[in-house]
């Protein structure tokens, strides 16, 4: 508990001189990558590594979502719960396997009923493509946009993707979603005509691609930069201005953020 208060009391004080006039991409940068869950050993994509990030006051908590074969979308990263595959596994069949804190894989439902009790951490949804195909891609992308809705989430929510086509679906269904593109074979001019909030892309697309950063800033794009887990790269991205950075490091991006504004 002491390191939650000492990481919010860094996000305050770098807020307050943000407030004074200096000059940043966000006031608050920092995305926690499936959850704050590294430095204490939490599940990633759990119930508590969301807490935990919330409790941080880290800008955004990253999750990513599937569908099961009876039509539950679920929090897990890999396709697999501890070897029981979500796309042809029943909701029920995945509860026989649980996280080493005893948690079920959450629903993305439960998930989302935990993150919008408060409204200062955004909850940023992947939507993972499947792998039965693009059909139950965009079927897992309409119920998504369901499930959102019906919790009346929108303002909490923006979505991430790397299926160009799901999140093109997710845009038609709901218009004032924040949705951005994570796949880095797009440039910002294209994503800018197509509709899209902002880019996502892993650093080293950035680097393969120098001036996509200025381009899609100057385009109105958010820009968002994962996964970044050193000082180094997280300065280099900070003066380049993205405006987020998803990491592993959600204390260790606070408190580089800290020392940029004390300067």
């Amino acid at each position: 508990m002491n390191r939650i208060k000492g990481t919010v009391l860094i996000l305050l004080i770098v807020n307050m001189f943000y407030m004074d006039g200096f000059s940043q991409p966000a006031e608050n940068p920092v995305i926690a990558h499936r959850g704050a869950w590294k430095e204490d050993k939490l599940p990633q994509n759990s119930i508590a590594s969301l807490k935990r990030g919330i409790e941080m006051g880290c800008f955004g908590v990253e999750f990513d979502v599937h569908l099961t074969k009876d039509g539950v979308l679920v929090v897990n990263h890999d396709k697999d719960f501890y070897g029981v595959d979500i796309a042809t596994s029943t909701y029920k069949e995945l509860l026989n396997k649980k996280h080493p804190n005893g948690e079920p894989i959450p629903t993305a439902k439960a998930y989302l009923e935990e993150g919008i009790k408060q409204d200062r951490t955004k909850l940023i949804y992947e939507l993972k493509s499947s792998a039965l195909g693009k059909e139950y891609t965009l079927k897992a992308a309409e119920e998504t946009v369901r499930l959102v809705h019906k919790l009346h989430a929108q303002k909490q929510v923006e979505y991430i993707l790397f299926d160009y086509d799901a999140a093109k679906r997710i845009m038609a269904l709901d218009p004032q979603a924040k949705v951005s593109y994570l796949n880095g074979n797009v440039s910002p001019a294209q994503a800018k005509r197509d509709g899209f909030y902002g880019l996502d892309y892993h650093y080293e697309v950035y680097k393969k691609n120098p001036s996509w950063i200025k381009e899609a800033l100057e385009l109105g794009l958010v820009v968002n930069v994962w996964t970044v887990n050193t000082e180094e790269d997280m300065r280099g991205l900070l003066d380049k201005g993205v405006t987020y950075i998803t990491t592993n490091e959600p204390a260790l991006l606070m408190q580089v953020v800290a020392n940029r504004a004390e300067k």
